[in-house]
């Protein structure tokens, strides 16, 4: 019971956070959206509940998402909004490996990085990430994960493994 509670409640802040409001209909809209989802779900995602109990790690994703959208995302935003106006691109497709094991990690780690504007994954094979990366400012593989997915492989370890 408690794994349908925990995606109820996760896809709840996350409807809540992308509307963007905190109205009755939203927060009612959301209510019922996350059931349905938790519902039809939550066996599919909470494989192992001890994961899911931890209240730490609920925390950590909480903190993440609100970190990911307003920091990550609005940096991001701006970086590709000024090369969009400058013209200053240096498009490619780099080699960035990944530490973090579990699907659920790497799961978020690809999220992540996609959902970053300028970064898109484009493949996984080996350990590795291929990123479509609209500034390449290095092709090591090493300096590239500390430009792109580091800090997401951190949250993603704390979370998942």
């Amino acid at each position: 019971m408690f794994k349908y509670v925990a995606v109820w409640l996760l896809v709840f802040l996350i409807y809540v956070l992308f509307a963007g409001s905190a109205s009755l209909y939203t927060l009612a809209t959301g209510a019922l959206i996350a059931a349905i989802l938790s519902a039809l779900t939550a066996r599919y995602i909470v494989v192992d509940e001890r994961k899911v109990r931890d209240v730490k790690r609920l925390l950590i994703l909480a903190y993440y998402f609100v970190k990911y959208m307003t920091v990550i995302e609005f940096k991001a935003h701006m970086d590709v909004v000024k090369r969009t106006f400058t013209g200053d691109i240096k498009p490619g497709i780099v080699r960035v490996p990944v530490g973090v094991k579990s699907k659920y990690a790497r799961l978020l780690v690809a999220l992540s990085i996609t959902n970053t504007p300028g970064t898109v994954v484009v493949d996984e094979k080996n350990g590795y990430f291929y990123v479509n990366w609209i500034y390449v400012s290095t092709v090591d593989p090493a300096e590239a994960r500390e430009a792109i997915s580091r800090e997401f492989e951190e949250y993603a370890y704390r979370i998942f493994e």
